[in-house]
């Protein structure tokens, strides 16, 4: 690797990393904006990153688009090798990498490593790209014809990754299109950058060639220049839903192939036959685990029946033992926010609350803490109904909202009238109840007393509704149908004395 007009002596004055892009193999940060990164424990800035323009999209699509053509021709039984040393790239180096994403994102190391693992997985599944792109062939479908369909990578795409998930979205996406024969244009969050860059690194050290993935800094700027790149085939995202709908529609005028992942509004159901204790480890766990910026975060208890009060109860005893602290302290169990103005927000929806007609359980605003960073308590708010914006808006932050409903039927009618479609879980000890919620509830990923259903690695990550525009999960088996198309070829090898003109519509004999 090498570095491109950087400034060494103006660097180390300063104090700060500067995050550069990676393109064709080798870094670059000469010559565009910069944006500061922030370390969210602290509260201080700790670097740069460039922010590219569309000159400079357009030289990494460049750059793609010429070692793509090569890499298409590589063998699979290459490709499925380089997969399988990227995997003991990572997961020999994998609390280096998760100490980058505590850094820069602030979660705790330990779920830092747990995103890194989750990642790991579609590194794996991809280890098997030999099968997942297999053809098929069927032989005399006419007389002396034959038709067989094979997989073809798209060329150059582009993933627009979120700052939640700094490691793992961007292997959910990128490995997989590799994998496919594709090159990647990989525009990480401006806001924990340094991950992206890491796992470029890696990628060339297990073999993948210079100019195969490379990751180009930027906002709006830069996002819009690879939507409208002629040379792109193709857009993967995650993201809020105003931003996933515009990339859905901005790409598709493009002619591109989108899949955009957008908010979420996840509901946990609590039935009164459930196991109390559980149901609140669980609700706790999975509302305030990273400080509730997770798509997969449970933001709504939905307590049925007399199950209200006992649940509430047991989720507040359990919040208050809860250890809220610098993500690199191993006795931390919540980290802070990623920016001020994620503090702002969220502080401003717990503030809000009160004023809608819900009730404040536990106000996260009271707790304190020492320092510049961006912390902010859990929050607990009972009695939330539609119509509040607490529950009809996606705060993306620690607090957890619990709306009280009479019935089993009044929960599947409350979660099926909300516009996200993300994720959804329900607790209980009947077996008829869990098979009725399955077969209920229009939702893409349902947990059965499991919290956060987001699947294992050969199944296909994705929501309904206004939670995915496009028709296209992520990784597994869906996205190798999306990074790949299809070619149908239909043959026929005919004696010299069999061909003739025959102007009528072909049909098969």
């Amino acid at each position: 690797m090498t570095d491109t007009a950087t400034a060494p002596a103006e660097q180390a004055a300063a104090g700060l990393t500067v995050i550069p892009h990676v393109i064709g193999g080798s870094r670059v940060d000469a010559g565009e904006r910069r944006a500061p990164v922030f370390n969210p424990a602290t509260g201080q800035q700790s670097g740069e990153v460039v922010l590219a323009d569309p000159a400079r999209v357009d030289a990494a699509v460049q750059s793609a688009a010429a070692a793509q053509r090569a890499w298409r021709a590589t063998g699979l039984v290459k490709r499925q090798q380089i997969m399988f040393r990227l995997r003991e790239v990572i997961q020999s180096r994998r609390e280096e990498l998760a100490r980058i994403i505590t850094a820069e994102h602030g979660k705790t190391v330990d779920d830092a490593l747990g995103e890194v693992a989750r990642g790991l997985e579609n590194v794996e599944f991809c280890a098997g790209l030999m099968h997942h792109l297999k053809g098929e062939y069927s032989e005399q479908v006419s007389s002396g014809v034959d038709v067989h369909q094979v997989r073809q990578p798209l060329g150059v795409v582009a993933c627009i990754t979120p700052f939640n998930f700094p490691a793992m979205v961007p292997l959910w996406m990128v490995t997989t299109a590799i994998a496919a024969g594709n090159a990647v244009i990989l525009k990480p969050s401006e806001r924990d950058p340094s991950a992206a860059v890491w796992l470029a690194e890696a990628f060339l050290e297990a073999g993948v060639p210079d100019g195969i993935l490379n990751v180009v800094h930027g906002d709006k700027t830069a996002v819009d220049a690879i939507l409208d790149h002629p040379t792109v085939k193709s857009v993967s995202f995650v993201g809020s839903t105003p931003i996933a709908k515009y990339i859905y529609t901005r790409a598709a005028e493009q002619g591109k192939r989108v899949q955009a992942l957008g908010g979420a509004k996840n509901h946990m159901v609590v039935m009164p036959d459930a196991d109390l204790d559980a149901a609140a480890d669980a609700a706790v766990s999975a509302a305030f685990g990273s400080a509730g910026e997770r798509c997969m975060a449970v933001s709504v208890l939905v307590a049925v029946g007399d199950s209200a009060d006992p649940v509430i109860e047991k989720i507040g005893s359990r919040m208050a033992d809860l250890v809220i602290g610098d993500g690199t302290d191993p006795a931390s169990e919540m980290g802070p926010l990623i920016t001020d103005a994620a503090l702002e927000r969220v502080t401003g929806y717990v503030a809000g609350a009160a004023g809608e007609g819900a009730t404040v359980v536990v106000d996260g605003r009271e707790k304190h803490f020492d320092g510049g960073g961006f912390f902010i308590g859990p929050s607990l708010l009972d009695r939330v109904e539609p119509g509040m914006r607490v529950y009809d808006e996606e705060i993306f932050g620690p607090v957890l909202s619990v709306v009280r409903v009479p019935s089993y039927e009044d929960a599947v009618e409350l979660i099926n009238a909300n516009r996200y479609a993300n994720g959804v879980a329900v607790f209980t000890r009947d077996g008829a109840t869990a098979r009725s919620f399955e077969f209920d509830i229009e939702v893409g990923m349902v947990g059965v007393n499991v919290p956060i259903p987001v699947p294992v690695g050969a199944f296909s990550f994705g929501g309904w509704k206004d939670s995915l525009f496009g028709d296209t999960h992520m990784y597994g088996p869906e996205a190798f149908n999306f990074f790949t198309r299809r070619k149908v070829v239909t043959s026929r090898w005919p004696e010299p004395t069999e061909s003739q003109v025959d102007l009528g519509f072909p049909t098969h004999h």
